[in-house]
Parts: C-alpha cells; sequence; structure tokens
C-alpha cells in the first residue's frame, strides 16, 4: 500500500496533460514522460472538405491561437489557387501581416502577464493559492495593469481586420475579403479605451527593463533550471533577420552549428520526419538526416532568438543584441530565458504594427489576386509557440484528400519532455517523494513553452494532468491528480 497524493487543477497552462516519473531500483530518476493522452483526429475529419473551408475549419483547434491556425492554413490555400507569399497583392499581405502581428502581440501578453509572472513575482516555493493572476492584480497593480490593455490591445487589432477578436474571418483564398478602414486605423494611433500603439511601445521598453533587473537578481535561478543542450528551429528573412510571417527554416545546434541552411518552407517534407511514442498522443518532429535521438528542436521566442541573427526593427534590435551578449554569441539554452525572449518578440511586434499602422497604403481596396490551380499547398509562420506547419493536398474537384498539422507545441514535445526530465531528477533524487513545491516546478518548465496540448494533438475534449511516480517494478508510488486546487492525501491500493 503507498500513499496517493491530489492536487488539482492544471494551472496556467493551455490544454493538459499528464506526467509519469519511473525510478530505478536504487531510487534514482529514470526517466520522466509528458504524456498527451486524448485522441487525434483533426486531420483525418477535415479530409473531404473543399479547400476554401480550410482556413476557417482549422481555427477551431484552439481558442487561444485560431489566428495562426488560420493564416498558415491560408497560406497553403494560397498555393492551391496559384499564388505564392509574394504574389499576394501588396494591401492584402500588410493586413495579413498586422493581423498576425495582433495575434502574436497579445498570446504573448497573455502568457507572459497570466501565466507566468506569478511564477516570477512569487517563486515556486509559494502556496498554489498565490500562484495566479489575481494575486498578480492585488500586489502589482501597475504591471497586471499594462498586461491586461496590452492583450487588449492585440485582441482589438484582430477584431478589427478579422471581425471577431476568437474565431473570426479574414483571410479568403489569394488575399483578404475586407479592407482596413481609416476610422480603425485611427482607434489605433490614438488613446481611447486601449492605449496608442506609441503608449504601448513605451510600456514594452519599461516592462523588457523589469525583466531586466529581474534576471540581475534571480539569475542564477534562471540561468540553470531546466538548463540542457538542445536544437532551435525557426524562420529567417533571406539575410537572416527574425521572420514571423513569411521566410526560410533555420535550424542550428547547441553549439550554433547549422543543422537546417535556410531552406524553402515547401521543401520541409524533405527534411523532416514525425516520430510517435506509444505513450502519448503527440508526435516528436525531427530532421532526417540527424535522426530521433538528436534531430529534436526547440521552437518559440528563444528558438527564434537563437537561429536569426538580427532583428530588423531598431529597439528590439538593441534588446536582441543586449540577450545574445549575455551568452556571447552563443546559443541560449536556458529554458527561462523564454520570457526574456517572449518581451523582446513584442517589442517587435509593436514596432512593426506602428510601421504598419502609419503605411496609408494598408488602406487600399487591392485585396485578392487569383493564379492556376495546384492540387498542394504549403503554409509555415512563427505562431507565438513556435513554427507552425499546415499542408494540404486536393484532389481536381478542390476537396481536401490529405491534411498534416505540425503545431508548435508539437515540435516542443521533446523539449518539454526533456524539462520535466529535469525537475524530476533534480527534485526526486534529493527528496524522493512528491510535495507541491515539485508539482509546482514541473509546471514552471512545462509552462516557458507556453504549450498548447489540445493544438499538438488536434483533440476536443479534456485531458486531465496527473503526475505519477512509479518504482523499477511499475509499481504506482505516488499520484498527483489536479482537479479542485487541494492537495489531498489518500491510499493508492
Amino acid at each position: 500500500m503507498s500513499t496517493k497524493i491530489t492536487i488539482d487543477p492544471v494551472t496556467r497552462v493551455e490544454g493538459h496533460g499528464r506526467v509519469t516519473i519511473h525510478l530505478a531500483e536504487d531510487g534514482s530518476v529514470e526517466n520522466a514522460y509528458l504524456h498527451i493522452v486524448e485522441f487525434r483526429g483533426f486531420e483525418r475529419f477535415i479530409q473531404g472538405h473543399p479547400y476554401w473551408e480550410a482556413p476557417v475549419l482549422v481555427q477551431r483547434l484552439c481558442g487561444i491561437c485560431p489566428v495562426s491556425h488560420h493564416l498558415a492554413a491560408a497560406k497553403a490555400i494560397d498555393q492551391i489557387v496559384g499564388l505564392d507569399p509574394e504574389d499576394l497583392a501588396p494591401t492584402a499581405a500588410k493586413l495579413r501581416l498586422l493581423l498576425h502581428l495582433g495575434q502574436v502581440f497579445q498570446s504573448h501578453a497573455l502568457h507572459f502577464f497570466y501565466l507566468a509572472s506569478p511564477d516570477l513575482l512569487f517563486g515556486t516555493d509559494a502556496p498554489r493559492e498565490k500562484l495566479n493572476v489575481a494575486q498578480v492584480v492585488l500586489e502589482n497593480k501597475e504591471l497586471a495593469k499594462k498586461g491586461i490593455l496590452m492583450r487588449k490591445f492585440g485582441q482589438e487589432i484582430i477584431k478589427a481586420i478579422a471581425g471577431k477578436k476568437i474565431h473570426g474571418i479574414a483571410a479568403v483564398p489569394g488575399g483578404v475579403h475586407k479592407t482596413f478602414y481609416p476610422e480603425e486605423r485611427a482607434y489605433f494611433l490614438e488613446e481611447n479605451d486601449t492605449p496608442s500603439i506609441y503608449t504601448l511601445l513605451n510600456w514594452m521598453q519599461e516592462i523588457i527593463e523589469f525583466i531586466k533587473g529581474y534576471h540581475e537578481k534571480n539569475y542564477q535561478w534562471l540561468d540553470n533550471f531546466a538548463h540542457f543542450p538542445s536544437g532551435h528551429l525557426g524562420l529567417v528573412a533571406e539575410d537572416g533577420a527574425l521572420e514571423l510571417y513569411n521566410g526560410r527554416m533555420r535550424a542550428i545546434d547547441a553549439e550554433g552549428n547549422r543543422t537546417l541552411n535556410d531552406i524553402h518552407c515547401d521543401d520541409y517534407v524533405n527534411y523532416f520526419v514525425e516520430g510517435v511514442e506509444k505513450w502519448s498522443y503527440m508526435k516528436f518532429p525531427y530532421l532526417k538526416d540527424l535522426g530521433r535521438k538528436k534531430g529534436w528542436n526547440r521552437v518559440g521566442p528563444l528558438a527564434r532568438m537563437n537561429v536569426c541573427d538580427y532583428i530588423a526593427t531598431p529597439l528590439a534590435q538593441k534588446e536582441f543584441r543586449e540577450f545574445r551578449d549575455y551568452t556571447s554569441g552563443k546559443p541560449n539554452n536556458s529554458t527561462m530565458h523564454s520570457h526574456w525572449a517572449r518581451l523582446i518578440e513584442m517589442l517587435y511586434c509593436a514596432e512593426k504594427i506602428k510601421e504598419l499602422l502609419e503605411d496609408e497604403s494598408i488602406l487600399g481596396n487591392d485585396l485578392f489576386r487569383e493564379g492556376k490551380r495546384r492540387p498542394e499547398g504549403i503554409g509555415i509562420i512563427e505562431a507565438p509557440r513556435g513554427t507552425l506547419i499546415h499542408h494540404y493536398q486536393v484532389d481536381e474537384k478542390g476537396m481536401i484528400t490529405k491534411c498534416n498539422l505540425i503545431v508548435s507545441t508539437t515540435h516542443n514535445n521533446e523539449p518539454m519532455n526533456q524539462a520535466v526530465r529535469w525537475v524530476a531528477q533534480q527534485e526526486l533524487n534529493r527528496q524522493k517523494e512528491i510535495t507541491p513545491q515539485m508539482l509546482n516546478r514541473v509546471e514552471v518548465a512545462i509552462r516557458a513553452y507556453d504549450p498548447c496540448l489540445s493544438c499538438a494533438t488536434h483533440a476536443l475534449g479534456q485531458m486531465p494532468l496527473k503526475l505519477s511516480l512509479y518504482d523499477h517494478n511499475q509499481k504506482l508510488i505516488h499520484e498527483c491528480i489536479k482537479d479542485s486546487g487541494a492537495f489531498e492525501a489518500g491510499l493508492a491500493r
């Protein structure tokens, strides 16, 4: 008979999962796994639908990042109607980019201010009832207020272009369906119930100074927590600049050596393989020539800071140089530095949004182009959480016959497993039991990747998160189930 510990609910991640930790005979941690145990089905049930429905249907994968799926699918469908990214009408291309930047900005604000800031402000040893955004509001009102208004600004950008903050429609095959009106643009350039873009630029610089000051005081934890070598993957422009929408795929190893040399997105199938494991419905993408053990990559803000050569906006470039100097120009493999990288990207998005809002051509009416039909389309963008791939094949009637989705969290599957393993080894090798503080740290390690587990499994419904501890005979020793906020002791038979 062994003790059963129940902790609930899952906190501050988009989706749910299960962690199991396996001990060797001497009681040390042998392995740890992040399981995603819900049925996958989205890639299958989209088959048989006409291609022009894809950008609308795939948004239902998620309520957090529907814009990212909408735009990745739209880029793929553009190819099916015969258009590559450079063929789009300039106004349509700029409106799509503005929509994408609004999505990245609001999603990063949601993650940093609502989900991650309690970890940073209160620490992983804080009681669970303190680790939430309500406590941030009570103890750091100014930071919380700015975070809420920043997210609202990004959501209003989405609403202005797509009609709704969630599951709106902007892109159509070959362009966008509506223009941007002068009064809509003026709303974001002036102070209203949301701050102007100029105010946001000032706020972003203040908040980056906040995170740098936090790093100075807490560098030992931030540098070392869940630190492990990995590959990094992201899009870059032709000159190597940070690119979030149209670019080429670049990957580097933990030392900075190129493992994927700026390939065209249409060629991804020649370089990537998706592995599977019996203990998870989430796939494991890796570079074919490096193999399953060495070919996996992190994606997201930290990876994008590592793979790009520079950032093409002045304020973000200044912060980028400081970020890269922190590791003497070498790749940064510190998981907790993802939050610093995420704020630099928010600053970049704010600068680009300002640039687009001040561009008169964004009010134009040239919104749509046509080309010659093709049987296949691939759309790849940098979603807030990392590289997002949509790939469709259609028949002569325009019906989707094949769909493959490799989402950001899928790329981060192996890195998240590595992070969980790191925490398990550090914690259980020291104290031999699951504690509330250990559960907090497991979540912190996973949360740094801002995972969207529903997207990664293309799932419907809930996926309860459990943390289970097994001895070398595979006997359950402890189990933590997060469901109602309490920490309870019971019996596991």
